[in-house]
C-alpha cells in the first residue's frame, strides 16, 4: 500500500472509498451507505497515515488495532481493507452475498485481518479498552482506535466503558464518535439527545477534542494530540454529515439503511468522479 501524510492525496483516496461504498451497497441492494460515507475521512486518515499496520503481515504483533464498533458501516472498512491490500478489490461487489467474505457486518471468520466481529452496538469501546489494557500488560507501544456511532453511544455499556477507561488511565486508546447527528429513525436530538456531548466525555475523564470529521488535516492533528496525551484516553467528537459526498444523500436519514438503485448509483458516481 502507498502511505501518505498529504491531505490532498488522502482526499483523493477518500473519494475512491466513497465510490466503492456506493457501488457495493448498490449491488447488494441492502446495507448502510449513509453512516459509511460519513466515516470515510476518519478511516482513510487512520489506514493511510496514522496507524502502524502491514497488509503483508496482518497479525504483526506490534500493529495498531482498529475496531469498527458501528459495524453496520462495514462498507467503509471493507473498501479500506481492499484498497490497502488486505482483501480483494474485485470481490467488493459481493457485499452481503451468501458466502462472501464481505458480510453485512465485520466477521473475523471471513476476514481474519479484522480485530473483532462487530455490529452488536455498544460493545466496541469495551473491546478497545481491553486491547489497550493488554498492550499495557505486555509493555507494548501499539495503540487502539475505535469508531463509534452517535446513535450507538445512547447504549449504557458505552458509558460504563468510558468510566472504566478513564479510571484505569488507558491512554493508548482513542475513540472517535462519528457525530453525524442522525440514526435509524431520525435525528439523535429527537430520539435521545446526546448534548452536551463533549461535556459528558470530559466529565467521564476523557481528553476530548471536537473537530470537523471531514477535515483530514484536523483529523491528523487530533490523532497526533491523542497519541501525545498521557494519563487518560482520548475521544474525538468528529462532526460529520451523514451521506457525505453524495448530494441527495447528505443529511437525509433515509440513507441510513436504504441503498441506491442503479440510476442513483450512476448519479452518485458522477458526483464522485
Amino acid at each position: 500500500m502507498q502511505r501518505t501524510q498529504n491531505p490532498t492525496e488522502l482526499a483523493q483516496i477518500a473519494k475512491q472509498i466513497r465510490r466503492h461504498i456506493i457501488t457495493m451497497t448498490g449491488a447488494a441492494k441492502s446495507g448502510h451507505p449513509g453512516g459509511s460515507l460519513s466515516a470515510v475521512e476518519t478511516v482513510v486518515t487512520l489506514y493511510w497515515d496514522v496507524m502502524k499496520h502491514d497488509p503483508a503481515n496482518p497479525k504483526w504483533a506490534n500493529r495498531d488495532r482498529f475496531v469498527l464498533s458501528k459495524g453496520h458501516a462495514a462498507p467503509v472498512l471493507y473498501a479500506a481493507l481492499a484498497e490497502t491490500g488486505y482483501t480483494p478489490v474485485d470481490a467488493l461487489g459481493t457485499l452481503r452475498k451468501l458466502g462472501s467474505i464481505y458480510q453485512g457486518h465485520p466477521d473475523v471468520r471471513f476476514i481474519p485481518a479484522l480485530e473483532a466481529s462487530t455490529g452488536s452496538l455498544g460493545e466496541g469501546l469495551s473491546l478497545a479498552l481491553g486491547m489497550g489494557l493488554a498492550a499495557r500488560l505486555d509493555k507494548a507501544d501499539w495503540r487502539t482506535y475505535v469508531l463509534l456511532g452517535d446513535g450507538e453511544i445512547q447504549e449504557g455499556q458505552i458509558w460504563e466503558a468510558a468510566m472504566f477507561g478513564a479510571f484505569n488511565k488507558i491512554d493508548n486508546v482513542c475513540a472517535i464518535v462519528d457525530y453525524n447527528k442522525l440514526q435509524l429513525d431520525g435525528a439523535t436530538k429527537d430520539i435521545l439527545d446526546l448534548e452536551p456531548l463533549a461535556d459528558k466525555w470530559r466529565a467521564f475523564g476523557w481528553h476530548t477534542l471536537e473537530i470537523d470529521g471531514h477535515d483530514i488535516a484536523a483529523l491528523q492533528k487530533a490523532f497526533a494530540e491523542a497519541a501525545a496525551t498521557k494519563g487518560k484516553p482520548t475521544v474525538l467528537i468528529a462532526n460529520t454529515v451523514k451521506g457525505k459526498g453524495v448530494s441527495f444523500m447528505e443529511g437525509n436519514p433515509k440513507w441510513h439503511g436504504v441503498t441506491p438503485n442503479p440510476e442513483e448509483v450512476e448519479l452518485a458516481l458522477k458526483e464522485l468522479a
